[in-house]
């Protein structure tokens, strides 16, 4: 059983490899966000349209870009802090590292989906948000991979613990937001901004965690 443990928490891959690694396809997927806005405009200057027309014409797309990248943004910070006193990864944390990387490459695609499909379509918002949450869920699962395992970094109880309702209230913010989005189509998108009350939720969840320890 100690020589089980002693190979599953040997450092297989090196942190800062992974890391730089992590932070390398996270610009990637960063970046191709922009890629259907770019193919947009030339389509517009081909056609003889104007900067008015574009803006116009491809408000949504413009919407999912911005919340994307933000988002992506925020998932890549949370990572970063939490993996800067990380010193070792084995093979099971790389595997939930490889998954959450996932959900951040796809997450493009999802974002295309939305600017390209019409605004009703309720199974593009599922796509979108649920890649989200995916996300989350992820960055749940890492966390608490780390919290079984304390020899593999140096993060504070604390700080893991509040990294942990911080996922938690990703998690049931994004879906709410997807809730919102598919009952009242007039909202759409813009129910994301409920990610703004993340703090807010995260406070609330360790007060809860207090009391009920």
């Amino acid at each position: 059983m100690a020589a089980t443990e002693e190979a599953e928490t040997r450092g297989l891959f090196g942190a800062e490899r992974a890391s730089a690694f992590i932070d390398a396809v996270v610009a990637i997927a960063m970046t191709l966000l922009i890629l259907p806005l770019m193919e947009s405009v030339s389509d517009i200057g081909d056609a003889g349209g104007t900067t008015l027309h574009w803006l116009a014409e491809h408000e949504q797309q413009l919407v999912s870009f911005v919340l994307s990248f933000v988002i992506i943004a925020m998932f890549w910070m949370f990572h970063h802090r939490l993996f800067v006193l990380v010193e070792a990864i084995t093979s099971r944390l790389m595997w939930l590292l490889v998954g959450w990387l996932l959900t951040i490459v796809w997450l493009p695609v999802a974002t295309a989906i939305t600017g390209a499909m019409d605004e009703g379509d309720d199974l593009a918002k599922i796509v979108y948000v649920g890649s989200m949450i995916a996300t989350a869920f992820f960055s749940l699962a890492i966390r608490l991979y780390l919290r079984r395992h304390p020899q593999l970094h140096r993060n504070a109880a604390t700080a893991l613990t509040a990294g942990i309702a911080a996922d938690l209230s990703t998690v049931l913010l994004f879906a709410i937001a997807l809730t919102v989005a598919l009952l009242v189509p007039a909202i759409g998108y813009y129910a994301l901004f409920l990610m703004l009350l993340t703090p807010l939720v995260q406070k609330l969840l360790l007060r809860l965690g207090r009391r009920s320890g």
